[in-house]
């Protein structure tokens, strides 16, 4: 059951700016895949296979490059990559439920979000997860995407087809839609999500669950925007000046904002400095993933986790890479195919990937998330 939106708009500023590189985030990013791309055997990389089916030519074979010692402590040298489920047409907005000790993910395309549990197959748990009854020649992906928990327990969604912010009481199965307007125009397909400490939900929306993308007809926004909305029902556009805003994370201090922007021409993550009001400022380029993409690794910068730490794992051009703070690169996660997000789990013993067609579990050390 979908509801009436009950939010209103608040205005905010429209950030435009030039990208400014971060010399260091671009160097050692962009040098760090072509180790990869070279030979990462040389540099030590952990090569595991997941299932011994998986070995043959042309099957998928999910393999961990150790770019820097460091990553030991967050994956053991020997850590097997377990493959979760597969068939999926594109996986997406993995959720760790630590209540109900399950995973959730979703897939835009089909409709639908899946619940996996250790020991069994994933199984339907919303359908359709966004909107139903869309035309095909118009809405590309009509399902959710992000997902995420608000404070009280609350399943949020970022509903792609839906044009909406969602939110799901987990035991009811009641849906209410908190936000689908600013300024009174239809978002374009919501992407991805973060919540703060304080409740606030911080979100992307690109255009792509629109077929036609900027050009579609049904296209209200003139910006692809990063919003905020905040628990008395307003929103602020934070930033309409990136062109394919879409992962989406706060740093734990809540300081610092990024975004990857899935741009072909111009691929990158997005930093921001926050104030004590959640506005951004000082945007600037904190990844430039131009050269990962020039190595001719698969996908782009989209969704992202930020660890207890400040550990960052961010998709990009090649796989989902593990970065610290200053975007120094301690490890890459590969299939040879896009890998679109991922999420901590099991109060840190695991982290989730959505990976083209298939979720993949990786094991973490006991101990390193604090």
């Amino acid at each position: 059951m979908i509801l009436e939106p009950t939010g209103h708009d608040h205005s905010a500023p429209d950030l435009r700016h030039g990208a400014v590189l971060d010399r260091r985030g671009m160097l050692i990013g962009g040098l760090a895949l072509l180790g990869i791309a070279g030979g990462a055997a040389a540099r030590g990389a952990v090569v595991r296979a997941t299932e011994a089916g998986e070995a043959k030519v042309g099957a998928v074979v999910p393999r961990i490059a150790r770019l820097s010692p460091t990553l030991d402590r967050m994956i053991a040298p020997d850590a097997v990559i377990e493959t979760l489920a597969t068939g999926i047409r594109w996986a997406e907005g993995p959720l760790w439920v630590e209540a109900g000790q399950y995973l959730l993910f979703s897939d835009p395309a089909a409709n639908i979000v899946r619940r996996w549990r250790k020991g069994g197959p994933a199984t339907p748990f919303l359908d359709p997860s966004g909107a139903g009854g869309t035309d095909p020649k118009r809405v590309r992906e009509p399902g959710a995407n992000g997902l995420a928990l608000d404070r009280t327990g609350k399943l949020l969604i970022a509903n792609s087809g839906g044009r909406s912010i969602d939110r799901v009481d987990l035991a009811t199965g009641r849906r209410t839609v908190l936000i689908d307007r600013y300024r009174g125009n239809r978002f374009n397909s919501p992407n991805d999500l973060h919540v703060a400490r304080d409740g606030a939900i911080y979100f992307t929306d690109p255009p792509y669950g629109l077929v036609d993308g900027d050009a579609a007809p049904d296209k209200e926004m003139t910006v692809n925007g990063v919003y905020r909305w905040t628990r008395d029902g307003g929103v602020e556009l934070l930033d309409g000046g990136q062109t394919r805003p879409n992962g989406i994370a706060l740093s734990p201090d809540e300081r610092r904002l990024y975004v990857s922007v899935s741009d072909e021409t111009a691929p990158r993550i997005m930093v921001y400095d926050l104030d004590s009001a959640g506005r951004p400022g000082n945007a600037r380029v904190w990844l430039d993933a131009k050269p990962m993409q020039a190595r001719g690794g698969a996908g782009l910068p989209d969704g992202m986790k930020v660890a207890r730490d400040g550990t960052l794992v961010c998709s990009v051009p090649g796989g989902m890479m593990i970065l610290t703070p200053e975007a120094e690169p301690l490890g890459l996660i590969s299939t040879g195919a896009p890998i679109a997000n991922c999420a901590f789990g099991e109060r840190g013993r695991a982290l989730y990937l959505t990976a083209n067609d298939r979720v993949l579990r990786v094991p973490l050390r006991r101990g390193w998330w604090g």
